[in-house]
């Protein structure tokens, strides 16, 4: 699977070495790099041994290029949102939880609605008819 991962903002590449490379922001304020597996469904992250990431707590997500922050707040405050490019250079929208151990990711574009993990059934309802 060569699924590549830009900034929904700037449009930077986010893959490198393998891995979605995000900066993140915690609720102590602390902040870091976070490393995420491109494949969805796969809920694999890596980030300093300093940055102590805890389940049930709400990371913020932003781009480690431009700086933006990757909430989708026009959908639902708790997701973040990338832009997906496929092998066929398709482009969807992906949005995942914002919350450590809420394994969900929503994959849309024109023809696609597919959803991953086992907690997908929480924000389902805000993507059945969204189309990009």
């Amino acid at each position: 699977m060569n699924n590549d991962f830009i900034c929904p903002k700037c449009e930077g590449y986010l893959v490198v070495g393998g891995s979605v490379i995000l900066s993140i922001s915690m609720q102590s304020g602390l902040r870091g790099l976070i490393l995420l597996s491109p494949e969805l469904g796969n809920y694999a992250k890596v980030s300093s041994p300093h940055v102590k990431i805890e389940n049930g707590e709400m990371l913020d997500y932003y781009c480690p290029i431009c700086h933006a922050k990757l909430a989708a707040s026009d959908v639902h405050p708790r997701l973040v949102r990338l832009i997906m490019i496929d092998d066929k250079s398709k482009r969807h929208e992906i949005f995942f939880s914002g919350i450590v151990g809420e394994h969900c990711t929503y994959k849309i574009s024109e023809t696609v609605y597919e959803k991953f993990g086992e907690s997908s059934a929480t924000y389902d309802q805000y993507f059945k008819t969204r189309r990009i």
